[in-house]
């Protein structure tokens, strides 16, 4: 197996998120995995593209989220998310911003999924309307 610092982030990006998720060999992998194919079930042509240094992004008509692992917690950072309705209540962590929401998992934890493909398209949605994320009023 590579190290992580081996990484080439001149692989093709899906190779290289394919790459990063089994050299993470732990929880964070698998969750990160799991998601990945959530979002990929829920946009079948979903742009996959790897950016700040080595961060998974999900585009579809714009960035839809960023997948970032941590030591104890894995987070979907969605970039228009205070736009967002999150019915189900996923959002947890960034709340206050003026225009990103995130989810952060850690171990144990699980998503609903229904819930994570709702938002997922919405954020599609979201972008194919050419809408600005500001703050809500």
């Amino acid at each position: 197996m590579l190290a992580m610092s081996n990484l080439n982030e001149d692989l093709p990006p899906s190779e290289f998120i394919d790459r990063k998720i089994g050299e993470l060999g732990d929880w964070r992998g698998e969750t990160l995995g799991r998601l990945r194919d959530l979002i990929k079930a829920a946009l079948p042509d979903v742009l996959e593209e790897v950016k700040w240094m080595g961060t998974p992004v999900w585009s579809h008509g714009g960035i839809i989220c960023t997948g970032e692992t941590y030591k104890a917690k894995v987070k979907l950072t969605f970039l228009k998310g205070a736009l967002l309705d999150d019915p189900a209540g996923l959002f947890n962590a960034s709340l206050d911003g003026n225009a990103r929401r995130a989810i952060d998992l850690q171990k144990g934890e699980e998503i609903d999924a229904e819930a994570f493909t709702a938002l997922i398209r919405a954020a599609a949605v979201l972008n194919a309307a050419g809408a600005k994320a500001k703050k809500a009023k």
